[in-house]
């Protein structure tokens, strides 16, 4: 018997991966928003899920939804968003913006759970918002947890994953038990190589999507996320393992049906000409000035990819870098590559939707380390399963909120594009102009100025 975790507020399901491959059996998922269920559906056919807010959320009517009865839960794992500071004379966990992160650590000790794994913001760790951990600690250690103090913020590009993504965790495990140790870093990130002369230098960008064929050379692309593509050419070794090129590059995982000869999550954002000048004058690892989009290095790293906004919240688009060779942003699975998830592995159709489910996850291989770490404090031996699961009903990457709502039987929640921001959209003429004075401005600085152009 595999040792079984529930994903909480598990997105489109980057902990479930990592922690199906370090040997668990991710025994449900509990999601509010209705497009990433669906995601999670299609990716974990085994996995129930369901579509609600864990606040108010029983013990008991888990258990009962995810048929998992009287069974052990051997880890609950979850990121709850959070404001992570108090009102004025009030605790940081009775503030009630901070709710969902009271309703993990209720439902953490509801379930009875042998061990539990919290991921949020670096941004805890620093200044008045230390108080929220202290106070998170203190919570979990009156409900009956040891937490591993002190805790630690994981950066990705250390756990062979070609981006710079820092996210604080903390490990816990019932009193009694033995307390989960954080992993061991694996890879020194490919810009600061000389960090641990005793680890393997990590992928680069080159080596996470150099392989991919360029999609606008597929005309398809304009019209939809997935087409036929031929063989890619010289993948690099963590390439090949996103390809699952081998038993091993599948882990401790289930085993996917899928073709590799269809590269999916690939729609085209079309740029104008104006944008692309810009693009191509923009150098590898700088921002480009207007758009403020990353150019990405081929020898170097991702910076951290965002997840824009919801619905409720205005529905942004995240921003997606530029790529290293070519004049356009990058697409949802080249994205995806640069995260960590394999190439079976599927989002939602739109650039919106796939873009968020890509930067809201935490990084499978980050994960995969954890999720070994609380394997190794439950004394369990991961085992390779001989079954091979198919993929769920494509259907399910195309639902609009509306329909993804009703398959599950909720209310559907705000997902309008067309709130107002406030800002007015600026005419491409009116882009070109800023351009134009940028340049002016860098290759005149002010009188007075002691800046060259080359420390613009």
């Amino acid at each position: 018997m595999r040792p079984i975790g529930i994903d909480l507020f598990a997105g489109a399901g980057g902990l479930s991966l990592g922690f199906e491959q370090a040997g668990f059996d991710v025994a449900g998922a509990i999601e509010i928003d209705p497009i990433h269920c669906a995601v999670h559906k299609f990716n974990f056919p085994k996995t129930p899920v369901i579509c609600k807010s864990v606040e108010g959320l029983t013990a008991r009517e888990v258990r009962r939804r995810l048929g998992i009865g009287s069974r052990t839960i051997d880890c609950v794992f979850g990121g709850p968003p959070c404001q992570g500071f108090s009102m004025i004379g009030r605790r940081a966990l009775e503030d009630p913006r901070n709710r969902l992160v009271q309703s993990f650590v209720d439902l953490v000790a509801d379930l009875d759970a042998e061990t539990f794994v919290f991921e949020n913001v670096k941004g805890l760790t620093v200044g008045q918002h230390k108080n929220f951990l202290i106070e998170l600690v203190e919570a979990f250690e009156r409900v009956g947890y040891d937490v591993r103090l002190p805790w630690q913020v994981l950066d990705a590009a250390t756990f062979a994953v070609p981006q710079h993504r820092e996210r604080l965790i903390l490990l816990g495990a019932k009193k009694g038990g033995k307390t989960p140790e954080y992993p061991a870093r694996t890879t020194n990130p490919a810009d600061r190589p000389m960090q641990l002369n005793d680890l393997p230098v990590g992928p680069t960008c080159q080596d996470a999507i150099g392989d991919l064929p360029d999609p606008e050379s597929f005309q398809q692309f304009l019209e939809m996320d997935c087409f036929s593509a031929p063989p890619q050419n010289h993948p690099s070794d963590y390439a090949k393992s996103l390809m699952c090129l081998g038993e091993e590059a599948w882990n401790f995982g289930y085993r996917r049906s899928w073709n590799p000869a269809v590269i999916t999550s690939s729609a085209l954002t079309v740029h104008t000409h104006i944008s692309r000048r810009r693009f191509v004058e923009t150098q590898p690892g700088v921002v480009e000035p207007i758009s403020r989009f990353f150019r990405l290095s081929g020898t170097g790293l991702s910076n951290t990819l965002r997840a824009g906004t919801d619905g409720a919240r205005g529905a942004f688009t995240s921003p997606r870098p530029i790529h290293y060779a070519h004049p356009r942003c990058i697409t949802v699975r080249e994205m995806a590559r640069l995260h960590g998830f394999p190439d079976w592995f599927r989002f939602h159709a739109t650039k919106w939707h796939g873009a968020r489910q890509v930067g809201n996850s935490v990084p499978p291989p980050m994960a995969r380390a954890i999720a070994r770490s609380m394997m190794a404090s439950l004394g369990s031996t991961p085992t390779r399963p001989s079954e091979i699961l198919e993929l769920g009903d494509p259907k399910l990457l195309y639902f609009e909120m509306s329909a993804a709502s009703a398959h599950f039987g909720v209310a559907a929640p705000n997902s309008r594009r067309d709130r107002k921001s406030g800002a007015t959209k600026r005419k491409q003429s009116e882009i070109e102009d800023t351009r134009l004075e940028l340049v002016r401005t860098q290759a005149c600085p002010p009188s007075g100025s002691n800046e060259s152009r080359s420390s613009i």
